[in-house]
């Protein structure tokens, strides 16, 4: 490579690594693209992280960002690469929420992609996922099996697992994601990312920063994947358009549970990682209790939700019949779903949103497994018996999309194989500052950011 960079190195160098070389001129963007671009040629056909490149017009966005970068333009994310999920409106391009469904051409970007464009972000393509955003791993008749870089007979989780590829695989330093019942916080405990699941709202769903959308009833937030804490903090910050700064967060009462939504056993794997991070918390000066939250309701309102999400979107395709039989049995759920029965779901949710905004035993943050065992290989979940299945994998995450407030996975170490262990941070309604501060703090203290998957 040009200027005597190790190719590698800026890969894994993240938003802000990629930044400052930019910056410094030690690259060009257009260089940078070029480098990811290769990667993913090189890597991607066993990984399957994209549906498709945009190419052509990312090449065009480099060339801009290098005008811009001459003119001292400072844009948080000039020239940098970054990917989005499929389900995204992309102007010129298709969304195919990961369907083979004859989707059309969106017309314009979605206010997230406008804002990732508007701070200078080069848009490299459009990420894989399951049906519909469905499952918590990626796969899919239409697009394939998506693999996870630590271990490619495992997945990378779901539905954002197309995002957590590309992140994990240095192909592009952050990708959007979004998560209704765990999709953001899924891929990134399995593939050593920081997933931070705002606060319901705060980053928009649709066309414009105000027309209102909610998806899957209100359960889904948008946000992004990345390596490390403070890219995490840059790029939601763009997405959300405020500010979002990672301070220390002083001394807390920080409450711990293994309790979920449902009742679920947690493999020794995950608990060791989990009393690990609570042993590092201890060391950096908090106090650590166990407490366990009043979840009550909290299953109840996400199955119904969730139902009547799936199957409004799945009657939005230009073809439903073309989706797999599980989809199609997952929307059924949806479709006989009494209105008062949704009703009453949305109303327990509240319940439990206003209950749950004191996090248990008065603590400011809440330590939690993310998935009750380490990523599973891909596959493992088959046929019209996935909802049942898929169902154990998502007890820890489906509360705080109930709740509506910020969950974080975090990156706690590797099973004995190799595989990525996480925890999740839960905070307070509108604290996604503070859990940001915590994990910079794990960050610190047990350097994850630094360890890359076996891949090149």
């Amino acid at each position: 490579m040009q200027h005597g960079l190790d190719p590698v190195e800026v890969a894994y160098a993240g938003v802000l690594g990629q930044r400052d070389l930019l910056r410094r001129g030690a690259l060009t963007a257009a260089e940078l693209l070029e480098l990811a671009l290769a990667r993913t040629a090189r890597l991607d056909g066993r990984l399957r992280a994209f549906r498709v490149l945009f190419t052509d017009t990312a090449r065009a966005e480099a060339q801009a960002a290098d005008a811009a970068l001459a003119a001292g333009d400072e844009r948080p994310l000039l020239g940098v690469p970054v990917a989005v999920k499929d389900n995204v409106a992309v102007a010129g391009q298709v969304a195919t929420m990961g369907t083979s469904s004859p989707e059309p051409l969106a017309v314009r970007d979605a206010e997230l992609v406008r804002r990732l464009r508007a701070a200078g972000a080069v848009v490299v393509g459009a990420t894989a996922m399951p049906e519909l955003a469905l499952w918590p791993f990626t796969e899919s008749p239409a697009w394939g099996a998506t693999r996870n870089p630590w271990s490619p007979e495992h997945t990378p989780g779901g539905s954002s697992g197309g995002s957590s590829a590309a992140v994990a695989a240095g192909l592009v330093a952050a990708a959007h994601a979004s998560d209704g019942g765990g999709s953001i916080r899924i891929p990134a405990a399995c593939t050593h990312l920081v997933g931070l699941k705002p606060q319901r709202g705060r980053v928009p769903l649709g066309a414009g920063p105000a027309d209102g959308v909610e998806h899957w009833e209100g359960l889904s937030s948008a946000g992004v994947l990345t390596r490390s804490v403070a890219d995490t903090a840059v790029v939601l910050s763009v997405l959300a358009g405020t500010a979002l700064s990672v301070a220390d967060p002083g001394r807390l009462r920080i409450a711990w549970s293994t309790r979920g939504a449902v009742p679920t056993t947690v493999a020794p794997a995950v608990r060791g990682a989990l009393q690990g991070t609570l042993r590092v918390l201890e060391g950096l000066g908090h106090q650590v209790v166990h407490a366990d939250p009043d979840l009550s309701g909290v299953q109840a309102s996400f199955l119904a939700r969730y139902g009547a999400g799936v199957h409004a979107d799945l009657v939005r395709l230009v073809d439903p019949s073309v989706t797999e039989p599980r989809t199609r049995a997952a929307a059924a759920v949806g479709r006989r779903l009494p209105a008062g029965l949704l009703a009453r779901g949305r109303a327990a949710g509240e319940r439990a949103a206003a209950r749950l905004a004191d996090l248990p035993g008065g603590a400011d943050v809440l330590v939690t497994p993310v998935l009750p065992f380490p990523p599973q290989r891909v596959g493992a979940q088959r046929g019209l018996s996935t909802l049942a299945s898929a169902g154990r994998a998502v007890p820890f995450t489906v509360p705080w999309n109930v709740t509506g407030q910020p969950a974080m996975s975090v990156p706690a170490g590797l099973t004995e194989d190799g595989r990525p262990l996480a925890v999740q941070l839960v905070g307070r309604p509108g604290q996604e500052a503070l859990l940001l501060s915590v994990a910079s703090q794990l960050q610190s203290a047990t350097g994850f950011a630094m360890r890359r998957p076996p891949v090149d």
